[in-house]
């Protein structure tokens, strides 16, 4: 078994660029010729999925929980009841600033009544100036006292609807760690629970500042570059895209000086639900491109991050020429802008083993497979002399 597997290895690098021609020792090559074609790509982007909106829900008042309306995940409306906190001192607060209100108002009903007859008795001369002014300044003490009582009572009242935590939005509600029994109040470190609108989801994402200016070239206004942007997809953490296509609704207009990356945000409509925020996934970005080479990337040769490809020349010889590609990678086809136009020749395979002004006898991939698998079965025969001439 391990000799059959040395041969079939040596009977490999037979038929890569490389292998003698019989006759003139010619190394045979596959080489293809290029075209100039319509060409469709995807590029994929790490994304941060979020809500539309997340909302942290956080006590204005402090107290202990006795009863929670909702449970995790459930699905809640702008105004709908969350938390109940403990109401019964809240309540009393309200009937005593109610009372405080009722005593101040008696008070400033009082010295009302001082104050206007005082006035009586200072038209009689009965009274001075001064017993009159201070009167009217202990009217004016006990109003203030009564805006006070009032104000407070303002408080109380809001306060004790505090008790009652409702949701500011829609949305679905987050975790629920804190339970019945805890004490909470609106220093605790932790929301009681996160609202998150979902209706709509951003995903959140980072291009290099050269595939940005590849998008936005033409320029214009940002509404008319944003309108130009094709739809993307998302592909979610299992692989799978998601069925809703999404728009690129914003983009930095700051490019991080430590990366050398533009934070944009896609937006997907989420009907049923499916996205959640704090989710990750990747946003595929498609670009067309109209009359370009396409090449495979095993036909490149990379030196010093330059990308190199064999040209075939008239006299059969192969030149070392460097290309310029579209800054895209689905790892199996390079886009050239530079360095090959239609019609050229360029080795495919071994181009690894390949020298710069090398003859070659080259030959078609199609032929090569051909005499590839003649020598498999010439092996497989026994025919050792023919497979590896």
């Amino acid at each position: 078994m391990k000799s059959r597997l040395i041969l079939l290895t040596f009977c490999l690098l037979l038929f890569s660029c490389g292998q003698k021609d019989k006759g003139n020792n010619t190394p045979d090559c596959a080489v293809i010729t290029v075209q100039a074609t319509d060409a469709n790509s995807e590029v994929s982007y790490p994304a941060t999925i979020k809500g539309k909106q997340d909302v942290e829900i956080r006590p204005k008042v402090a107290g202990f929980i006795t009863k929670l309306y909702i449970d995790e995940g459930d699905i809640v409306h702008k105004g709908q009841p969350l938390f109940l906190i403990d109401p019964v001192q809240y309540r009393e607060a309200v009937n005593i600033a109610e009372a405080d209100v009722k005593s101040n108002q008696a008070t400033v009903a009082t010295q009302q009544l001082t104050v206007n007859n005082k006035r009586q008795l200072l038209k009689k001369n009965i009274i001075s100036e001064y017993d009159m002014q201070m009167a009217e300044n202990q009217l004016a003490s006990v109003k203030a006292a009564l805006a006070q009582a009032q104000a407070n009572l303002v408080k109380a009242r809001q306060d004790l609807t505090y008790c009652t935590v409702t949701s500011p939005s829609n949305g679905i509600a987050g975790s629920i760690p804190f339970r019945v029994g805890s004490l909470v109040s609106s220093s605790t470190a932790t929301p009681l629970t996160i609202v998150s609108d979902i209706s709509e989801m951003y995903a959140y994402f980072s291009m290099t500042e050269k595939q940005l200016l590849d998008l936005i070239r033409d320029g214009g206004t940002m509404k008319d570059i944003l309108a130009k942007m094709p739809k993307v997809k998302l592909q979610l953490i299992d692989g799978s895209i998601y069925k809703e296509k999404g728009k690129v609704a914003t983009i930095s207009g700051v490019i991080d000086s430590s990366t050398g990356s533009v934070s944009m945000r896609a937006a997907f409509p989420n009907p049923n639900n499916i996205l959640r925020s704090g989710g990750t996934g990747n946003v595929i970005f498609p670009y067309t491109f109209n009359n370009i080479v396409v090449i495979p990337q095993a036909a490149t040769v990379e030196i010093q991050d330059k990308k190199f490809v064999f040209v075939l020349q008239k006299d059969n010889t192969l030149k070392n020429t460097e290309i310029q590609i579209v800054n895209l990678d689905d790892g199996k086809s390079y886009l050239v802008t530079k360095g090959l136009k239609a019609g050229d020749k360029i080795a495919i395979e071994g181009v690894q083993n390949l020298k710069d002004g090398e003859s070659v006898k080259p030959i078609t991939p199609r032929e090569k497979e051909a005499e590839y698998q003649k020598a498999l079965k010439d092996q497989k025969d026994g025919n050792l002399s023919t497979a590896f001439n």
